[in-house]
């Protein structure tokens, strides 16, 4: 008994383990996972933080004596200024990293202010932008080092004190910088999620019940079986990504509860949309030809999901770059890269920050790969150990 145990077990190991693709099953999720959560990892490590040789610009009106010897430790480049209005303005369109108004002869009414008095102490006032990540970094640093200052001082002063706005981002740089931290990546995983949910089923599908030979027989050139198939697949796939943006949309102002007066995707224009639209139809033609071609490979609809599952960690991982990687590039050649292309533009979209040659060439760029795409996949319709392979 104990040999017609092991002769089986035998036999379904040397099966498996004699598989390539079974073998590649196990060991492809690993290293998938391995790799996401370096990746990941990584790039929250850079999360809200500003380059290296970035050097915030930030202007003091009112600048003290004591200030000019303190202020230079944050390496920053501080300068002196009049105009504070004009300074206010710069903040909020971003032109202007910090702002820092200091009350008349600051360094006399500091050193004769008695907490006693109870009197209001001298406010220092910082103006920033959250909207902003080198805004808030040097926020951040600034008001550590005044507020480190302070202690030393024994409370002689305060820094932003009252229910006076200092964060000068207005409602709409608000509403941008998160959606275009955050629906990059819901997008690419509701466009990878719907495509992913129809293309293995309609190649791998048809393998595993046998149906594509009479498919393949019929008096059709494969490249228009290749062709038909992956608009017929981007069509159901955007209908599938439309309703979840959708859903999302609705919900994010609920999500945020106290900021829902600012969360409104109204603050977009019909241009945004049309570029997002376009956007979004050529990103959908590169992942269901993607995926398609994986399909083609495999013998079962299963297999066919496990061999997507590096473009959906692919889709996650660009997504997050979105997410942390400091706003849409101006650099056209980073257009030219399939699907980080189309993270980019989404970014640039949501914060009101697109470049529109870079939309052009990331559509121009996704439409050339489907069709590249689509010769492959025709190719693999006419090569019958691929077709066949069950």
């Amino acid at each position: 008994m104990k040999n017609s145990i092991f002769t089986m077990m035998k036999k379904e190991l040397d099966r498996f383990f004699g598989d390539k693709r079974m073998v590649a099953s196990i060991l492809l999720p690993g290293v998938l996972i391995y790799i996401a959560y370096c990746f990941m990892g990584s790039a929250m490590g850079n999360a809200f933080g500003v380059d290296e040789d970035y050097t915030p610009a930030v202007q003091a009106v009112g600048l003290p004596g004591s200030m000019e010897a303190l202020l230079p430790q944050t390496g920053f480049a501080v300068t002196a200024g009049t105009d504070e209005e004009a300074a206010k303005e710069a903040v909020t369109d971003m032109e202007l990293d910090l702002l820092l108004v200091f009350p008349e002869n600051f360094d006399e009414t500091v050193a004769a202010y008695e907490m006693s008095s109870g009197l209001p102490a001298p406010n220092v006032e910082i103006y920033y932008n959250s909207a902003s990540t080198n805004s808030s970094f040097a926020y951040q640093s600034v008001a550590g080092l005044l507020d480190a200052y302070e202690a030393q001082m024994v409370n002689k002063f305060d820094v932003n004190a009252g229910e006076k706005a200092y964060d000068l981002a207005t409602a709409e740089d608000t509403a941008g910088f998160f959606f275009a931290m955050m629906m990059p990546l819901l997008l690419m995983m509701f466009l990878y999620s719907g495509c992913a949910a129809v293309a293995p089923e309609s190649i791998a599908g048809e393998k595993e019940r046998g149906t594509i030979a009479t498919m393949l027989i019929t008096p059709i050139r494969r490249s228009d079986i290749a062709l038909g198939k992956i608009l017929a697949l981007a069509v159901i796939s955007m209908l599938s990504a439309a309703s979840s943006t959708i859903g999302t949309v609705l919900a994010l102002p609920k999500m945020m509860g106290g900021m829902t007066d600012e969360m409104r995707a109204d603050i977009y224009g019909i241009q945004d949309y049309l570029l997002l639209a376009a956007v979004i139809l050529s990103t959908v033609l590169v992942l269901v030809t993607l995926i398609s071609i994986l399909s083609a490979f495999a013998k079962t609809i299963k297999e066919a999901q496990t061999y997507a599952m590096p473009v959906m960690l692919l889709a996650m991982g660009l997504g997050i770059t979105g997410m942390f990687g400091g706003g849409a590039s101006q650099e056209l050649t980073s257009y030219c890269i399939p699907l980080y292309n189309s993270v980019q533009c989404m970014s640039g979209i949501f914060s009101f920050s697109v470049l529109p040659l870079g939309v052009a060439v990331t559509v121009g760029v996704n439409l050339l790969l489907t069709m590249l795409g689509v010769v492959v996949l025709a190719w693999m319709f006419n090569n019958e150990k691929i077709v066949f392979s069950r």
